[in-house]
């Protein structure tokens, strides 16, 4: 199952590339969400092999995550691979300057099962895909409202 989505910011690629990679910020913001999560390394820079482990209570069951940053090109590309019990996930952002001073941001999202169990937990959310593909939208356009507001306050 893949989500995807794409928004045009108001705003340089530096800028975009910082926000997407302030890792700080998703954990409180998760952590706000009632999701535990833990950096496996805090001493660890911003570099491909960052990870945290994550739990949270999905559909009435307590689930576990891995996450790996497994590679970061600053500014242009972020690659951040989960894994749980049954499910991987790739999540792919690239941002493309189109400009000094705008940026599109291009999020994917690929989930894969490899268990049964995972494939029927995919099956049934492929029954409300529309739904949840305008969630996610709504959640990046969000995020690149965010992003333009923060880059006015500080010019």
């Amino acid at each position: 199952m893949q989500f995807s989505s794409k928004e045009d910011i108001e705003a340089p690629i530096e800028a975009v590339f910082e926000a997407i990679s302030d890792f700080d910020l998703f954990e409180r913001s998760s952590i706000r969400r009632g999701i535990e999560v833990h950096r496996v390394d805090d001493a660890a820079p911003v570099a491909p092999g960052l990870a945290w482990d994550a739990a949270f209570d999905l559909r009435g069951k307590r689930r576990q995550l891995h996450l790996t940053l497994t590679r970061l090109d600053p500014p242009e590309a972020m690659e951040i691979t989960s894994e749980s019990s049954g499910l991987c996930g790739d999540m792919t952002v690239d941002l493309v300057a189109l400009s000094p001073r705008r940026t599109r941001l291009e999020i994917a999202l690929k989930l894969t099962p490899r268990t049964l169990s995972a494939r029927l937990f995919l099956q049934s959310l492929k029954l409300a895909k529309a739904n949840l593909t305008r969630r996610f939208k709504h959640r990046v356009a969000d995020f690149a409202k965010t992003v333009e507001e923060r880059q006015v306050r500080s010019a």
